[in-house]
């Protein structure tokens, strides 16, 4: 299956009402059902549908051989991933905490992105990783971390965000279809949220999305940051502000010509990450900005995570630390002198 043949979109796509969690098990069972190369391999993926029970029904729809646990070893079945790819098979593995994605740096650093370019391109790697994101769920400093942009300085990988039940659907088919490794992220506070779901379609590889348009002020996104945004939005109409909201979607590779148009058209830029600022996408973005020329009529504006403080175990310090839609309303009123 072709990278190109991964993006096309499916005329019959019927839209039904999923939630995030339920979202991400068709997405799964529609890529599985579809191609028999396709394994998904992880810590407990089996047992019970899974620690966040993402895989319900899977073992038993699809067998033992292509739902397989594994033991607590990220960068071993991360290499044991490698190997699959690089003799037919598709697999999807899941790492059940994103904080954990560094125990399998050597893979996802060293092999996953450059075995391809070693190869001379006579090796794909398609290999999914869904990197489960996020806090909000009360985990603590060493689990409930995004890493979302860890990772997105390496040429040879993807790396992908989804926000809503709709996004995780149509990101996660186009991850598995996708020859590249793809570094997927769902966040964990987002499972119980309800939406429209596309069955059978599959999303645009390197495609942000803009949610909301407007006018005044652009807000960029990703993860739970893109439902926050879009309730800052809503907050900001009541006081005649008009928004402009994108999901970002794609971290590696950036959609910078949406953003590039929607701030041509506003003027004003706020990040909203649900991370530090420095080094990651939200930096990138603003840099990748001013590097073009782009006009602002104030200076960029982000909401991230405190510099210097890891993730709290205390629920409402937990709550104070994470961007809240206030708080990004805040800095989009700011960005306008209000």
């Amino acid at each position: 299956m072709s990278t190109l043949e991964a993006v096309a979109p499916d005329a019959s796509a019927t839209t039904v009402q999923l939630t995030y969690r339920e979202a991400i098990n068709a997405a799964l069972q529609d890529e599985m059902a579809s191609d028999d190369a396709v394994v998904l391999i992880g810590e407990d993926v089996s047992a019970d549908g899974g620690v966040f029970k993402t895989n319900n029904g899977l073992v038993e729809q699809f067998g033992a051989a292509r739902v397989r646990s594994t033991p607590i070893c990220e960068n071993g079945f991360m290499g044991v991933a490698l190997g699959m790819s690089l003799t037919g098979l598709r697999p999807v593995v899941e790492i059940m905490f994103a904080d954990f994605l560094p125990t399998a740096g050597d893979a996802v650093v060293n092999q996953l992105p450059k075995y391809r370019y070693m190869s001379g391109g006579q090796f794909a790697v398609p290999v999914t990783i869904r990197s489960i994101s996020g806090a909000l769920g009360r985990f603590g400093t060493q689990h409930s971390a995004t890493g979302e942009s860890w990772f997105m300085s390496l040429p040879g990988l993807r790396v992908v965000t989804a926000s809503s039940p709709g996004s995780a659907y149509e990101l996660l088919r186009a991850a598995i279809r996708d020859d590249n490794p793809v570094i997927f992220h769902e966040h964990k506070a987002m499972y119980a949220r309800k939406g429209a779901v596309r069955r059978g379609a599959v999303a645009e590889i390197g495609k942000a999305e803009v949610t909301r348009e407007g006018t005044d002020v652009t807000i960029v996104a990703t993860l739970l940051m893109a439902e926050r945004a879009l309730a800052a939005a809503e907050q900001l109409a009541s006081d005649r502000i008009s928004a402009e909201v994108i999901d970002l979607r794609w971290i590696r590779p950036l959609d910078i010509p949406t953003v590039a148009a929607s701030v041509a058209k506003t003027g004003r830029l706020v990040i909203a990450e649900e991370q530090v600022h420095a080094g990651g996408w939200g930096a990138t973005v603003v840099s990748e900005l001013v590097m073009a020329g782009q006009a602002f009529a104030s200076p960029p504006r982000a909401v991230s995570l405190p510099y210097d403080l890891p993730i709290p175990y205390s629920p409402p310090l937990e709550d104070e630390i994470i961007p809240s839609a206030e708080k990004i309303a805040a800095a989009a009123r700011a960005a306008l002198g209000r």
